[in-house]
């Protein structure tokens, strides 16, 4: 699941693609919430998630009455993540810039650095018998959330089908939630801005060679725009959700779509059909 923007209902197509195919007999799924910034795919579902690991990063600090001030970490470091004076004598570790990459720590001649861990993340898991809903979280005041997201993705699941609930955007922690998927489900909405996202996010699954295929959220009757921009860049809608009040009440009460009514049930298992038509078929509609 991909959006260019927050707020057009990549979480709420997830949850409910996810409630819709566990209901499928024979068929094992997971729902992996990659939006590790702010996760909510678990508080549509009961039970208490296990807490797995946490996830952290190798973090450099420098020993003051072993360092020389030659600058070679600094200079080493292709993330600007150190900072140094040579007069007056300064040194300093920018947390927040550092890809704990180990280069400063290779570097030092002289024993003046070792490496601390610092928690980054961590990474919960909700098993629901042959299904599991897993979580990253990310730690209050930390900005990386790429590692965070690679940790869940490691976690390897036993299920015939995995579904990527990512973050908004197009940015690092976006690719790294959809550069192996199958297939990219984009969710839009018909307004301008919803448009002009949908266009960010065409052009980087083209850069990226996906598959993908949109869901029209809070559709209204007179959308032609994002139509004729669909048309134009050969992209199927897979279904629409209606704008409806009472979705948007029942959402809000942490309800699921399927579980209102069969017709909604229905539609998120054609949803499915669909994408594994056009996985089968090369992306042709």
């Amino acid at each position: 699941m991909a959006s260019g923007k927050g707020g057009t209902g990549k979480t709420t197509v997830a949850v409910n693609l996810f409630a819709s195919l566990i209901k499928q007999e024979g068929l094992s799924v997971t729902l992996s919430d990659c939006d590790v910034e702010e996760p909510n795919a678990l508080l549509f579902f009961p039970g208490t998630p296990k807490h797995v690991q946490d996830v952290t990063a190798s973090i450099p600090r420098i020993d003051k009455n072993k360092c020389v001030y030659c600058g070679e970490c600094a200079h080493i470091c292709a993330f600007n993540a150190i900072m140094f004076l040579r007069d007056p004598a300064h040194i300093q570790v920018i947390p927040e810039l550092c890809k704990s990459c180990g280069a400063c720590t290779w570097v030092c001649r002289h024993d003046a650095i070792r490496e601390d861990e610092q928690k980054l993340g961590e990474i919960s898991i909700l098993e629901m018998g042959t299904h599991s809903l897993r979580e990253g979280r990310l730690e209050l005041g930390t900005p990386f959330t790429v590692p965070v997201i690679q940790k869940l993705k490691a976690i390897t699941p036993n299920t015939e089908v995995v579904i990527y609930d990512s973050p908004p955007g197009t940015s690092c922690p976006v690719i790294e939630a959809i550069h192996d998927a199958d297939y990219v489900i984009v969710v839009t909405e018909p307004t301008p801005f919803g448009l002009s996202d949908l266009k960010l996010m065409t052009q980087t699954l083209k850069k990226l060679g996906k598959t993908a295929g949109v869901v029209i959220n809070k559709a209204t009757p007179d959308h032609s725009i994002l139509y004729d921009y669909l048309e134009k860049e050969n992209l199927p809608v897979l279904i629409e959700i209606p704008f409806h009040q009472r979705l948007a009440a029942h959402y809000s009460k942490g309800h699921l779509f399927v579980d209102i009514h069969r017709a909604y049930h229905n539609m998120f298992r054609s949803l499915y059909t669909k994408i594994c038509t056009q996985i089968h078929t090369g992306g042709r509609p």
